[in-house]
């Protein structure tokens, strides 16, 4: 596997990828959820990542990252922004949320990076907004986690 990104469109052929792998999850997540209340949380989340993918895309196809130079991007490591553990349908909640919790820490570290580099504010602040709503994410999943996880434990 390559450790940098060659192009911008890489980088955001990754990201809208790591998005529609968060879509899906929280989908499959929702699916099997036996609580009414959970299940709308990771709905919320599959609008909110769906919405995030959708600008993603947006900031794709009007090249709004076209004037960084290739050694910024090449100066991204893909290592940096991947989980290790595959997410699977079949994991138990405890595992599910530790990896979404790396996944959100993930994307948000991505995109902090990406608001750095922005050429232009506008550019800059739809990324900064993406980071904060990333580690708005992280942070309600860790409260989950002490809150059903740790409590039992």
């Amino acid at each position: 596997m390559m450790d940098n990104f060659k192009s911008v469109d890489e980088v955001l052929d990754f990201a809208i990828n790591q998005e529609q792998e968060a879509i899906d999850f929280y989908s499959e997540l929702a699916n099997k959820a036996s609580r009414e209340d959970i299940k709308k949380i990771y709905l919320d989340f599959v609008k909110e990542e769906i919405g995030h993918k959708v600008k993603l895309m947006k900031v794709k196809e009007e090249k709004s990252l076209v004037e960084l130079p290739d050694s910024m991007v090449t100066d991204l490591k893909i290592s940096d922004y991947l989980v290790p553990v595959k997410a699977t349908p079949d994991m138990s909640y405890q595992d599910a949320l530790i990896v979404v919790m790396n996944k959100e820490k993930a994307a948000y570290r991505l995109y902090s990076s990406l608001a750095k580099m922005a050429p232009t504010e506008d550019t800059r602040n739809l990324f900064q907004k993406l980071a904060l709503e990333e580690a708005n994410h992280k942070l309600q999943f860790e409260t989950e986690y002490d809150d059903n996880i740790m409590r039992d434990n």
